[in-house]
């Protein structure tokens, strides 16, 4: 989406023991810096938008249309303005966004006045669809108006129902669903939406009469975003600190607090040798609001029968690759847990929720979870604790976590985090530690991003000693024009989170990265040329040698107004062996050093059409030989209801040590009957296991809040007694569930 721009993903950096005490010092006076000048200078820049929502006490059909009497006199927010391309300017199309309230929901009408209604821009209805390809509307709302986190709703054309938690000014997760309405309506005038968020879905204090509150919208045709408040290129949607204020607020009902959903399901499974195995689960999950501000969250007899499988990835690296979690237990909230940056390409994550009730691939009943999220006071909190089932793999464990922020100024914060339990072994293992955050939309008083972050974390095992923490420092600039950071971290031998992911220990990491994006008014139809120099290099700490580095220079990295991208660049890199590294089966390096070069080009057409295509080719020299890579993706939308994508990825290298072809296919297919019932088709196969497979997901809301499930799985193995010229049938998987919420 939108919102989640790659130059607004934050780059953990760190530094040696000696250098951070320093950099905490640093920090320490920035830190009483920043507030000085927010106190002395806030009046100066307060530029804050602001709109009165109106009570109703009439009844609201959502069906998109806006034709309530209520509608025409509620007052409209304001005026909407260009973020995007022409900062500041009036919007090329109008839009109206107006607010009403009664006691138990927050409704938003917005109406998108468009001069060419066919040229709208509708393709997705599945429920949190990726709805970067499609004209959209986004809302973002700060119940607590503590400027660090919001709840996010997003809609198209089709009415595709979108939400998130935003969290700490940055991190949006896609995965919180909760219960709300939209319906849209196109007219020969554009398109209309109307919202109905229940006030019940939403955490706030009881009498706060103020909320932070923004909204945009997105012209996709055009690649035009129009945003209400702090309509800045520097400035992200996600950044919660400059949203703007809706006040009015009165007499507003959260209920009890209380929903509890009951669910039944039944997972039948036939192995390749014919073998059943059925089973049926009955369980619930219970959510109660403690405070406004409190969530508990209880599941018992956990079932994920309805998770999508993981997407199949190419490994040549000597380090374990990361897959994201999809299990709705861990997903809800999940970002009252994160620390610092998380995602593929984090060094460290101290909480990995994969590693409770998952081991060696294979699943691990859940007999229980509870968690408590949300926020107390200043403070964002987060406990969790969780049961699993004895099985083959694992005696019976229990697992705890807690994370505590301290929300300061209005970007920043302190915090804390401990994990206790193994899912591998009966010994123990502790992970305990801090991170901050200091951040400013408006350094030195401009209207620029600038932040540090920093962290120290500490690991005890059984039978480890010493060389047991990882800590950093990191400085960076993200902003539309420079984009830069600089950093160092260091991660120790013995430091091994039992429930975390760490790719990669017992080294030190520098990091330093530039980006210089100017945006020229009349060259070549680029609408933003993006200029990249970065340097990463890895110190083996055991050896006190240099492990890996790379460079990357990307002179070309163009974005058109078309909406396609080019891109060219360079890569010179270096490896050291300390020990032999198997790349392929059967293809073995030995121990020594390696320097090579990576040339890679790239064509990304534009989404708004369609079809979209994308092709990367990389070449060049490769560790003792060479190698071209390949990846290539098509997809093609049949709106409203169809679209369907390939992608193809394939590495052939020719070293000294053998030749080797890696290849990944993946094939998806979905079909949308409405925004409320969508079919997901996924195919899979690679070459390193001579496995296929096929997962079919049925998703079925009777009513928000109210689901069926339904998941066919196949699999099938090439056969090596015939040279893999040919498949056998493997697992065989059909489940379903069924769940029901009732609310207090």
């Amino acid at each position: 989406m939108s919102a989640a721009g790659a130059r607004s993903k934050c780059r953990i950096v760190a530094m040696n023991r000696r250098d951070l005490s320093s950099g905490l010092l640093v920090c320490c006076c920035l830190l009483s810096e920043t507030k000085a000048s927010a106190q002395d200078g806030r009046s100066a820049t307060d530029d804050t938008a602001k709109a009165v929502i109106s009570q109703t006490t009439s009844r609201i059909t959502i069906d998109g249309v806006l034709d309530e009497p209520d509608w025409e006199t509620a007052t409209s927010i304001g005026e909407i303005r260009q973020r995007e391309p022409n900062q500041g300017e009036k919007a090329t199309e109008a839009t109206v966004v107006k607010l009403l309230y009664d006691s138990q929901y927050l409704y938003v009408g917005v109406m998108c006045f468009d001069s060419d209604p066919k040229q709208v821009i509708g393709t997705q209805m599945s429920r949190d669809a990726d709805l970067e390809a499609d004209d959209r509307i986004e809302i973002l709302i700060d119940s607590f108006r503590d400027r660090h986190n919001a709840f996010y709703f997003a809609t198209n054309p089709l009415g595709a129902l979108v939400d998130a938690l935003i969290v700490e000014n940055d991190e949006i997760n896609k995965d919180w669903d909760a219960i709300w309405l939209v319906r849209t309506n196109w007219t020969d005038q554009g398109w209309s939406a109307e919202f109905a968020i229940p006030f019940k879905s939403l955490n706030f204090h009881r009498g706060q009469q103020t909320w932070g509150f923004n909204f945009s919208r997105t012209i996709k045709r055009k690649l035009e975003e129009d945003r209400w408040a702090s309509p800045r290129l520097d400035l992200q949607f996600v950044q919660v600190s400059e949203a703007g204020e809706i006040a009015g607020f009165d007499g507003i009902a959260q209920g009890r607090g209380l929903d509890v959903r009951p669910y039944l399901s039944n997972d039948a499974l036939r192995s390749s040798s014919g073998a059943h195995d059925a089973s049926a689960k009955v369980g619930a999950d219970i959510f109660y609001n403690i405070t406004p501000g409190l969530k508990w969250t209880t599941t018992i007899n956990t079932d994920f029968a309805e998770t999508e499988d993981d997407t199949r990835q190419i490994n040549l690296t000597r380090f374990p690759l990361f897959y994201p979690e999809k299990r709705a237990f861990f997903l809800a909230n999940t970002g009252a847990f994160s620390f610092l940056n998380q995602g593929e390409e984090a060094d460290i994550i101290p909480f990995f929720s994969r590693r409770i009730g998952l081991l060696k691939g294979q699943e691990v009943p859940m007999l229980a979870g509870t968690k408590l999220t949300g926020k107390a006071g200043d403070y964002d909190v987060g406990l969790l604790a969780a049961r699993t089932r004895a099985t083959d793999l694992a005696e019976e464990k229990d697992f705890f976590v807690a994370r505590v922020r301290r929300n300061i100024l209005k970007q920043s914060y302190v915090g804390g985090i401990f994990t206790n339990g193994d899912p591998a072994r009966p010994a123990f293992s502790r992970t305990l530690g801090g991170d901050f955050r200091l951040f400013s939309a408006r350094f030195l008083g401009k209207d620029q991003n600038f932040g540090i972050d920093g962290f120290l974390l500490k690991t005890w095992n059984e039978g480890l000693t010493g060389r047991d923490q990882a800590f950093g420092l990191g400085v960076r600039y993200p902003n539309d024009l420079w984009n830069l950071s600089l950093g160092w971290k260091q991660i120790e031998e013995h430091f091994r989170p039992a429930l975390g992911f760490v790719p990669r220990s017992d080294v030190q990491k520098l990091d330093i990265s530039a980006e210089f994006s100017p945006r020229p008014k009349d060259f070549l139809d680029v609408r933003q040329m993006v200029h990249e120099l970065t340097f990463t290099r890895f110190v083996n700490l055991a050896h006190n040698q240099v492990e890996s580095w790379r460079v990357l220079i990307a002179p070309i990295k163009y974005d058109l107004n078309s909406g396609d991208e080019i891109e060219f660049n360079y890569a010179p890199q270096f490896e050291r062996l300390f020990e032999p590294f198997e790349i392929a089966n059967g293809v073995t390096l030995p121990v020594g050093d390696y320097r090579f070069d990576r040339w890679t080009g790239s064509v990304n057409t534009s989404s708004k059409r369609r079809w979209k295509a994308d092709f990367e080719s990389s070449f060049g020299s490769f560790w003792s030989g060479i190698a071209t890579q390949f990846e290539t993706g098509f997809e093609y939308k049949l709106a409203p209801h169809f679209q369907t994508g390939i992608t193809l990825e394939q590495t052939f290298a020719r070293l000294r040590e053998g030749t080797f072809v890696a290849t990944l296919v993946g094939l998806r297919g979905d079909w949308s009957v409405s925004p409320l019932l969508t079919l997901f088709n996924l195919v899979q196969f690679d070459n390193e296991t001579g496995s296929l497979a096929w997962q079919s997901r049925v998703r079925w809301t009777l009513r928000p809040g109210n689901d069926v499930f339904i998941v066919l799985g196949q699999g099938w193995l090439q056969d090596e007694a015939r040279g893999r010229v040919s498949f056998h049938r493997t697992d065989t998987r059909i489940a379903g569930k069924v769940q029901y919420t009732f609310r207090f």
